[in-house]
């Protein structure tokens, strides 16, 4: 069992663990992407704004959830609680095999995509040696942990308002804004759909906060504090951020690319310029992947704790960081990294986290139910309203990526199928632990 005397974090560490997560590849890549099939400037922006709105939904959600169950794990411990272990143990089971670990992944490939042109290297050799890195950064203390999360937090976020500010300041040889013409009609067309998904993907992280709560100091004011203030912030920033990289490149140069920023920075810049910034945002693509580095062991850390067969990954340092469930999560991180693509991982890891944040956010309604009449110590603003919103757009994107992108949600559904035969042999023939191992 892990100690409970180490220093908490208040809700200014807790929100940069928020903003780092959400703040990843999808800022800076998935512009290119959406724009090999969407042409309105409108249309585009309507992406990040719905994004956005569904990110704060959930923020409230989570809010009152961690509130309610102040433990760490997210939703292990949510749908442990609400439904059944087997719930929770699939959700945890998800995070152990492809929910951090995938965003990882996600996060390394874009960090060696803007990387490796500047340093001559080739990009999956710069992915796999950060992973190693930053999980062997946060094998030591929750303070330097911390520390490290913050400085580089703020750096990207100060980079990212430079980006954006510098976009609009420079004269661009080509607008690539455009505001006339008809765009309504594209919000019902299927490459709308799919684009909605990857920025949903994009926004995803705004929960990050609910996996640590344990070690947040009076969660119930902080918890909020972070996941709410997170999610904001990071939903201004995105908007204007696509706007500066549509205003400066264009539409023509950036269409299928994956390194966004870095053609719109080379439009400002000039070459050598450009290639400064890239290097940027490369490194400070770090804090990303230090923040998935930091919350996802302690949701497997939880599970463990409750299931034999994974106790292994409940043993801390004296300091109390998991480091097994540290380098299992790095190991996991480097196989998917040279196993997929960036677009196959993305996909797949997506369908399977949301199937968890979905079930987490219906569950509040049982919790409201059950405890009838007693007041949460946080409530969620706009219940039920948001609620519903948030449950009936989740349901439409899990039924559209099961549509539109079968052979990689079918894998998510493999998944799972795979982990409740993990539960039903642990929970009949795996020995307990020893006590005082």
């Amino acid at each position: 069992m892990h100690p409970t005397t180490h220093r908490k974090i208040g809700w200014v560490s807790a929100g940069s663990i928020v903003v780092a997560n959400m703040v990843g590849t999808g800022a800076f890549t998935t512009l290119g992407l959406q724009l090999q099939h969407i042409h309105s400037t409108w249309a585009i922006l309507s992406l990040w704004v719905f994004g956005g709105v569904i990110a704060l939904l959930g923020a409230v959600s989570y809010a009152e959830l961690g509130a309610r169950m102040p433990r760490s794990g997210g939703e292990y411990y949510y749908l442990s609680q609400i439904y059944h272990p087997l719930a929770g143990y699939l959700s945890g089971w998800i995070s152990l095999t492809v929910g951090f670990t995938a965003s990882i992944a996600l996060s390394a490939m874009a960090m060696g995509a803007y990387l490796s042109e500047v340093v001559g290297t080739d990009a999956r050799w710069i992915a796999l040696a950060i992973i190693v890195l930053v999980s062997g950064i946060h094998s030591f203390h929750v303070e330097q942990s911390s520390r490290f999360q913050n400085i580089f937090t703020i750096l990207k976020l100060a980079l990212m308002v430079f980006l954006a500010l510098a976009c609009f300041v420079h004269s661009a040889p080509i607008n690539g804004l455009a505001w006339s013409g008809p765009w309504l009609f594209e919000l019902g067309t299927v490459p709308y759909a799919v684009a909605l998904v990857f920025v949903v993907y994009a926004y995803s992280g705004w929960n990050a906060a609910a996996y640590i709560t344990g070690e947040v100091r009076q969660p119930a004011r902080n918890l909020p504090r972070a996941l709410v203030g997170g999610a904001l912030l990071v939903s201004v920033l995105y908007v204007l951020l696509q706007m500066g990289f549509l205003y400066q490149a264009g539409r023509e140069a950036l269409a299928g690319k994956i390194e966004v920023a870095q053609i719109a920075a080379v439009s400002v810049f000039g070459a050598s310029g450009g290639q400064t910034v890239s290097l940027l945002i490369g490194l400070l693509l770090v804090s990303s992947i230090s923040a998935m580095v930091w919350v996802g062991p302690r949701v497997s850390r939880a599970m463990a704790e409750d299931y034999p067969v994974w106790y292994f990954l409940a043993r801390d340092n004296r300091h109390g960081v998991p480091v097994n469930a540290i380098w299992f999560q790095a190991a996991v991180s480097i196989f998917l990294l040279l196993s997929g693509s960036f677009e196959q991982v993305l996909t797949y890891s997506g369908f399977v986290l949301h199937l968890s944040t979905t079930a987490a956010v219906a569950g509040l309604f049982f919790l409201r139910r059950k405890d009838k009449g007693r007041r949460p110590p946080f409530a969620s603003p706009f219940y039920p309203w948001a609620q519903i919103i948030f449950l009936l757009f989740s349901v439409w994107m899990l039924a559209f990526l099961l549509y539109d992108k079968p052979r990689e949600s079918l894998l998510g559904l493999l998944n799972l199928a795979i982990g409740s035969v993990s539960y039903w042999w642990n929970k009949r023939y795996a020995l307990p632990p020893v006590k005082g191992k």
